[in-house]
């Protein structure tokens, strides 16, 4: 049987061959009795200069029934230096693991800005666009089930009722979401003609 660290090192492995760099590790004590912590991969100029990128791992240490093929890991990528917006992906896996799903279209709540370079408090879970499928689905760290590595997308607080209104399909594909831009214009309802 593998242990959380064995599970880690794989994860990482995979992770440090698809970034091409390894990561800044940052660990985060549990807030569930009787579960490893949490960590976050943060990678510096990923996937281009300026951005970064965190990848959390504790999630998929978890199970809920709605993970019947692979447990999520979180992945935010965004035209930021500010290592806030990694840490962040972390704090929210190990506040809300076990409580949420993380599925593509699930709106969470940070409740606080996430940086202070951004009134942004909010995110939204779907694919991860800066991996290719066979990168981010069904990787195998030796656990009861493979892992995927959903996307984690920041937002505004006052979008997450907009997302409700228009889907996410419509959110996603509105001119004025940029998905790594963390200072965009607020997507409101009327800007698109919606």
């Amino acid at each position: 049987m593998t242990t959380s660290e064995d599970r880690l090192s794989r994860f990482q492995d995979h992770l440090t061959l698809v970034l091409e760099q390894e990561p800044e590790i940052f660990e985060f004590d549990s807030t569930l009795p009787g579960l490893p912590g949490v960590v976050c991969l943060v990678y510096r100029e990923v996937p281009e200069p300026g951005m970064i990128t965190g990848v959390t791992f504790g999630l998929s240490e978890v199970s809920r029934p709605e993970w019947l093929h692979a447990r999520p890991e979180l992945l935010i990528a965004v035209d930021s230096a500010d290592i806030a917006w990694a840490l962040a992906a972390a704090e929210a896996v190990n506040h809300l693991r076990g409580k949420r799903a993380f599925s593509y279209g699930e709106v969470i709540d940070f409740h606080q800005h996430v940086s202070e370079e951004s009134a942004m408090s909010a995110f939204f879970v779907f694919a991860p666009a800066i991996l290719e499928r066979t990168s981010y689905a069904g990787i195998d760290v030796g656990g009861e089930q493979p892992i995927d590595i959903a996307g984690l997308y920041p937002i505004y607080d006052s979008e997450r009722a907009i997302i409700g209104q228009l889907g996410l399909e419509t959110f996603w594909n509105h001119p004025d979401f940029d998905l790594y831009d963390v200072q965009r214009r607020v997507v409101q309802l009327g800007n698109d003609g919606n």
